[in-house]
């Protein structure tokens, strides 16, 4: 697939912000993924003096579910006081999910069809619903017919069938799952697999843990990270600005002693090279070039083209980024060499070490691209140079839009033309978009 990108129909993101991420059962423990989408979607409105009439769709992400929001979006409208004719839809491709409603947004800027989108995603990792069995659900529904008995007698029958349900069994709460569906095996272990698979060392994943949290240390420091932030006014007067996962002076030799989580006895995948449960959201104003350029809104970059690929999660889950980043490059009509800062999510280091090691792999390409020449090496310098999700924290639905704001924003300050974000996410896809600026 080509991307046609006619003169003024380019994807224009006009702004892409997030609020602080938080460590889950920390900050938001009392906050869902609705009440923080709306925090950041409302951040977004502040920052950006658009007309609230002009906006034409609103498409929210989330992966885990808000059973009295199921659609997050259309309830943004209403909570904000937005006009009620914007509809809202809120779609789930797992981590990559704030990557695709920004993808989906440019879809609909192209086919004529949006002028204004808000592009968000949120999630609540301290919030996630709770399941009890099907049985003890039987038994409480028929609890509920008791009011209809018309005798004693029927009473005692209804209330013995129900409390037959109530077994001490049933009583147990259903976690959501962590494994993967197809597999059986939760994404740690998957990750654990492909260290193995591609000679990964711990302390090459220990290494990239600490330089994550050393370099998100410093752009908090120097104020950098503060330009994509939204402040938050929590309940108690504190005002919660900045990431609480990111470790302020990180000891590299402390993450030596910890013990592997997955596989304890052979493992190299810890807590510490793994992104943490983390709450949080974050929202772009995604608009159509000409549109952008009449309201005169600065324009921070374009989306130039984009590919989401997949692969056999029995293989390689977390490795799909390696193929979805030459078909955008393709797409895109450009070469690795142009691609001049990345930003790469970090689920865990030995998941983004085996990226960069297949993307200069001759072996990978031939067995994967159908090709003889390797993609690329990516240079560390330029590779997440802010940190990334193992220090600043990964809310599912939130981490695609934190992607391009980082990468935006340090384009902007380097004055880069081209830059690349990626993602993997469960059911072994994979997920690139390339971003443009006007330097």
């Amino acid at each position: 697939m080509t991307i046609h990108q006619p003169t003024g129909k380019r994807i224009a993101i006009v702004e892409a912000c997030r609020i602080p991420f938080a460590k889950a059962y920390g900050a938001y423990k009392d906050y869902n993924a609705q009440d923080l989408i709306n925090l950041a979607v409302r951040g977004l409105l502040d920052r950006v003096p658009v007309e609230k009439e002009g906006i034409d769709e609103i498409i929210a992400s989330a992966v885990m579910p808000v059973v009295a929001s199921p659609n997050l979006a259309r309830e943004i409208v209403f909570d904000l006081n937005l006009p009620l004719k914007i509809p809202g839809f809120t779609l789930g491709r797992a981590c990559a999910s704030s990557l695709q409603s920004t993808i989906s947004a440019g879809e609909g800027i192209l086919s004529g069809n949006y002028e204004t989108v808000i592009s968000c995603g949120a999630e609540s990792l301290s919030n996630v619903p709770i399941l009890f069995k099907k049985e003890f659900v039987e038994g409480l529904l028929k609890l509920r017919n008791l009011a209809k008995a018309k005798s004693p007698a029927q009473k005692f029958s209804l209330l013995s069938n129900a409390l037959s349900h109530f077994k001490p069994s049933n009583w147990a709460p259903v976690a959501p799952a962590i494994a993967e569906r197809y597999t059986g095996l939760s994404m740690g272990q998957h990750s654990e697999i492909m260290a193995k698979k591609n000679g990964i060392s711990r302390k090459a994943q220990d290494d990239l843990a600490y330089l994550s949290h050393l370099r998100a240390a410093k752009a908090i420091e120097s104020g950098k990270m503060a330009e994509e932030i939204v402040p938050v006014f929590l309940p108690n007067s504190h005002v919660f600005q900045e990431d609480d996962g990111v470790r302020k002076n990180p000891d590299r030799a402390s993450l030596d002693k910890l013990k592997p989580v997955f596989d304890r006895k052979y493992g190299t995948v810890t807590a510490a090279n793994s992104s943490p449960l983390t709450d949080g959201a974050s929202a772009a104003l995604i608009m159509r070039e000409d549109k952008a350029k009449s309201l005169g809104l600065p324009i921070k970059g374009y989306l130039k083209a984009w590919a989401t690929t997949a692969l056999d999660p029995n293989d390689q889950l977390l490795i799909a980024p390696a193929i979805s980043t030459p078909m955008a490059l393709k797409r895109a009509g450009l070469s690795f060499q142009d691609i001049q800062l990345f930003e790469v999510h970090e689920a865990f280091a030995s998941q983004v070490l085996s990226f960069t090691q297949a993307l200069a792999s001759r072996k990978f390409a031939e067995t994967y691209l159908g090709q003889s020449e390797a993609v690329g090496e990516i240079n560390p310098d330029l590779m997440n140079v802010n940190g990334g999700s193992i220090s600043i924290g990964h809310p599912f639905g939130a981490t695609g839009i934190r992607l391009i704001a980082s990468l935006l924003n340090e384009m902007k300050r380097r004055n880069l033309k081209y830059g690349l974000a990626t993602a993997c996410a469960a059911g072994a896809i994979g997920t690139t978009i390339i971003l443009e600026t006007d330097v």
